[in-house]
Parts: C-alpha cells; sequence; structure tokens
C-alpha cells in the first residue's frame, strides 16, 4: 500500500566529509544467533538492571552513563559514488557532496573506467568518489552495528571507527529503505565488542531524561543531552511514529543510538525538524521495538516482507466526514486501486473508507499502512470499510509489498493524462461550486489521452476566488465520485450538490481524477 506523503521533516542523511556529515536515523540490530551464550568477561552490555540509582530530579552528571555504553557507539565513514536524485533528496540540506579524488586517483573497485577518461563501460559519465560520515552501534559481540539506510546504501568501501580510533573495514548485511534502517558487519575480525541492548518494555516518560552519543560534524565520540519531548510523531514517514527529543542532534548523528538513563537504547537519531540544517531542539529518533524488529529480519535473512493489499489511500479528514454525514468518524479513504492487486481481487472501490483492520480501529492513513505491513503475505485481513453510507466487510488476502523503488516505477501518474484541454469550448451552463462542467465525450477524452474507464464530469473552467479554486482543482480535471455517489455527467454532481445543501452538508467530498490518479476533496457549499 502506497499513501500520499507530504514532505515534512529534514530526513536523515549521511554527512559528505566533515561539515557535511548527515543527521539522520539509525536502524539497529540484535546480537545474531551465535552470540547467545553471553558476553565474554569485560564486554559491556546493558540490562534492565540500573547501571546507578539516579537522583530525584536533574542528574548531576551523565558521565556513568557515557562511559558505560560510549565504548559500543562507532562513527561510520563511507566512501561511495554521488548519487544525483540523492542529492536532491532533502530540500534545504546538502547531501553527501562530492569531493574530488585524492592523488589522482580513480579509487574505483568496479573496473567500470579501464580507459581513463573518467567514463564508465555503458558509456555514463563517472561520478566522483565522495567520503561521508554517519553514526552507529554495535548490537552483539561478534561485530553486527546498526546504522541508518541512507548512510551506507551507495557503499563502495566501509570503515568504521571505534572509541579508541581504531579502524575497522565492514560490509553490508542488510538494508530496509521503507525505515532507513541498516545493518553493517565488521569484517576480518571475531571481537568481542562491547555492545548495547534495546529496551521495549520501561519505555521513558515524556520528559524523562535521555542521552545521546555520535559523530556529529565529525567529531566522534560526542554526548548530547536533552528529554523526551513526545511519542507518537508522524513526520510522512510510512512505517515509523517518532520519538521527539530535544537532545542536539546534528549532521553526523545518523544512526547513533538514543539512551536512557539506565544505558539502554530507546531509539535510533533518525531526523531533525530545522530551518537551517542545524539542531534546533527538535529531533526525531525510530522506536527501539521498531528497530529491534527490523534488525532481526536483517541479520536473520538480509531482506524485510511487509503485507500489501495493493491500494492507494489518503487520510480521511474531519471535513471529508462531515461531507458524508459521518460525524468524527477516523479513517483512510481509498484513493486508487492497483489493477489486478490484492484489493482488486477483493473488490475494495475507490471511494470506500476503512475505519478498522481485523477489529482494529484505523486513525489515519498511516495507521492502515503500519497494520497492513505488519502482518504476513497470503493472510487474510477483513477491513471495516464505509461505502455510500452503508457499513460493510471486505476480505483482502495480502501480498508482498514491493520495494519503495518498485513502488515508484509502477507509480501510474506519469505525464501525459490530465493537465489543460486545448481547443475545447466553455460550457454555457451555470458553475457549481465554481467550477463550469462539462460532458466527459470522446474528443475531450482524446484531448486528455483518458483511459476509457474513466467515467465522470469535465472540469472546465475553475473560479480561483472559489473553494474549488483555493483548493487546487483546474481545468482539465475530472470529477469522478461527489459524497460516495458516481459521477457520469455534470447534471450528476449538480444534484449531488443539491442534496448536500437540503440535508444541511457543509461540504462536498469530491473524487478528482487527474494525471492518472484520483485524490479526494471536501469542496464548501455555499448558499
Amino acid at each position: 500500500m502506497t499513501t500520499k506523503k507530504t514532505g515534512y521533516i529534514l530526513g536523515a542523511v549521511a554527512g559528505a566529509g566533515v561539515m557535511a556529515a548527515a543527521v539522520a536515523g539509525a536502524g539497529m540490530r540484535l546480537p545474531s544467533a551465535h552470540a547467545e551464550q553471553g558476553p565474554p568477561a569485560g564486554l559491556i552490555k546493558a540490562s534492565t538492571a540500573p547501571i546507578f540509582a539516579p537522583p530525584p530530579g536533574a542528574p548531576m552528571s551523565f558521565a556513568d552513563i557515557f562511559d558505560r555504553v560510549s565504548p559500543a557507539v562507532v562513527s561510520i565513514n563511507v566512501t561511495s559514488r554521488a548519487d544525483p536524485s540523492a542529492l536532491q533528496r532533502i530540500p534545504g540540506l546538502p547531501f553527501l557532496i562530492p569531493r574530488a579524488p585524492q592523488g589522482g586517483q580513480d579509487n574505483n573497485p568496479d573496473g567500470g573506467d579501464e580507459d581513463g577518461d573518467n567514463r564508465t563501460d555503458r558509456g555514463q559519465p563517472r561520478l566522483p568518489p565522495q567520503q561521508s560520515s554517519g553514526s552507529g552501534f554495535f548490537i552483539s559481540a561478534d561485530g553486527y552495528i546498526v546504522t541508518n539506510n541512507h548512510v551506507v546504501e551507495n557503499a563502495e568501501s566501509i570503515k568504521v571507527v571505534l572509541k579508541d580510533e581504531t579502524e575497522l573495514e565492514a560490509e553490508v548485511v542488510g538494508r530496509d529503505e521503507a525505515t532507513d534502517l541498516a545493518v553493517i558487519k565488521v569484517k576480518n575480525r571475531r571481537g568481542p565488542f562491547p555492545y548495547v541492548n534495546f529496551e521495549n518494555a520501561g519505555k521513558p516518560r515524556v520528559g524523562d531524561w535521555v542521552i545521546t552519543v555520535g559523530n556529529p560534524f565529525g567529531l566522534g565520540g560526542t554526548a548530547t543531552a536533552g528529554i523526551v519531548s513526545a511519542y507518537g510523531r508522524d513526520i510522512g514517514e510510512t512505517f515509523v511514529d517518532y520519538i521527539q527529543i530535544d537532545a542536539p542532534i546534528n549532521r553526523g548523528n545518523s544512526g547513533g543510538p538514543t539512551f536512557d538513563v539506565y544505558g539502554r537504547v530507546i531509539g535510533v537519531n533518525t531526523a531533525i525538524f530545522s530551518p537551517s540544517g542545524g539542531s534546533v531542539g527538535i529531533g526525531f529518533a525510530i522506536p527501539s521495538e521498531v528497530a529491534e524488529g527490523v534488525t532481526k529480519q536483517l541479520i536473520n535473512g538480509g531482506k524485510i516482507e511487509r503485507g500489501y493489499i495493493g491500494a492507494t489511500i489518503q487520510n480521511f479528514s474531519t471535513e471529508m466526514a462531515e461531507a458524508q454525514g459521518l460525524g468524527d468518524q477516523k479513517g483512510a479513504i481509498v484513493a486508487d486501486i492497483s489493477p489486478g492487486g490484492p484489493s482488486s481481487r477483493a473488490g475494495l472501490q475507490v471511494g470506500d473508507v476503512v475505519t478498522a483492520v481485523n477489529g482494529a480501529a484505523v486513525k489515519s492513513s498511516s495507521d492502515l499502512t503500519r497494520q497492513v505491513a505488519r502482518v504476513r503475505a497470503g493472510e487474510v485481513l477483513k477491513l471495516d470499510v464505509i461505502r455510500g453510507g452503508a457499513r460493510r466487510v471486505v476480505e483482502v488476502r495480502t501480498g508482498v509489498r514491493p520495494s519503495e523503488k518498485e513502488l515508484a516505477a509502477n507509480d501510474n501518474t506519469g505525464g501525459g493524462r490530465g493537465g489543460a484541454v486545448p481547443g475545447a469550448p466553455p460550457s454555457v451552463r451555470p458553475p457549481v461550486l465554481g467550477m463550469s462542467l462539462g460532458p466527459l465525450d470522446e474528443g475531450a477524452r482524446t484531448r486528455l489521452n483518458l483511459p476509457a474507464e474513466v467515467r465522470g464530469a469535465l472540469v472546465e473552467n475553475v473560479d480561483q476566488a472559489s473553494d474549488a479554486g483555493t483548493k487546487g482543482l483546474r481545468r482539465g480535471d475530472v470529477l469522478t465520485l461527489a459524497n460516495g455517489r458516481p459521477v457520469a455527467a455534470p447534471a450528476d454532481f449538480a444534484a449531488i450538490v443539491d442534496a448536500a445543501k437540503k440535508a444541511g452538508r457543509t461540504s462536498v467530498l469530491v473524487g478528482v481524477y487527474r494525471n492518472g490518479r484520483t485524490a479526494f476533496l471536501p469542496i464548501k457549499v455555499s448558499g
């Protein structure tokens, strides 16, 4: 399932060189199966037992905690090739700034530029090598380290730097783009290494102290302290409800741990909200229970599988609920169905409002996506839906969620559909809610290159001062649904609006088809 995201936060990134080191989140790994015999003597292992009895109120010092946990935290230095698409990933923040090769050497292990013309064998220009840095931490005595996916996803070589400045080579074990977590492992050395554990039971309360350790701006072994500011922050990422903390997080803290006052890992530093790119006291960490689950799967198999129902969804807002007479109903509205996918086979329809999954209430589109992702492929989900004002249950057998890149490649919002209507004469019909509508005849269908299955009323003009104009409707849009009822012609839409007015509704929920997708907008009813 995919959701329509809003760009909200500066996602955490690995920084190039010292000054471009990244601010992003990391994932964590559990000890591997063959490390379950317990740590050798002298190893550091945070447990559920307090390291010391913290005094009431603000502690006098965090030095005891830092001394215990800092040997398990590492700096991660990555050599990679600049990815032009990734350079634009995070508005307002430089991302992996390229650095010129040192000493004139190509430093290219893949042999793709044998003739020295700085181009690959496929004729593509070679990108310059770059140095970037992030943070990570050992989660097993035999060398497994948690960090962010974006820190290592394009790595040609990885070196980890321990607290005593020992440098070790490492390799990627597994990555999960959806949560931005990755696991790497030290090569050619068995350890034992000091490591820390995840804490999933005794969570700090909002207001409790936490500390972070990492590699900000390339300054490894740096500790910062603050409090838990909030839980359950939705910052536009699909699978994570983040912990908000005010312990300073800066570029290069990507993948570093957040500790409670007992030295247990309660989160992985992953992102900041900042107008400047530096810490302003609003940082976000992936909760340990999410990181632990992903870590286990990556170590055991190197791949994450999530449930998938093949539907694009939106939040079902309060205004949308009011438009359909559903009070304060929460949920997610289906905006699109993947042809031949699980939802299509089960009979789920565009415009359905999903309110529960297997009896568990759905609060938002992100909530629905997470509930579906938690199940295994092949399981049957019972979705409580509202369709045309009536409640029903739709049973969907889940599939395997494609990777984020595959979902993006299969996105059917490409150009050539929707947009302006060249040559279309304006309608003489009176406008409805600030929109002049016309029939979707074959001429209009050809001009817009619309699929045969799309039915509705064509928007020929929009009063920009109307609510429809304010919310972005434009000439060439197709109105396909209104208040859960199909729209086949302008008269259908006018009749639905009249019925909403008579019922005392303040808005009409409209399905708008544009660029191969349907989106739902509540449009205010005037008069």
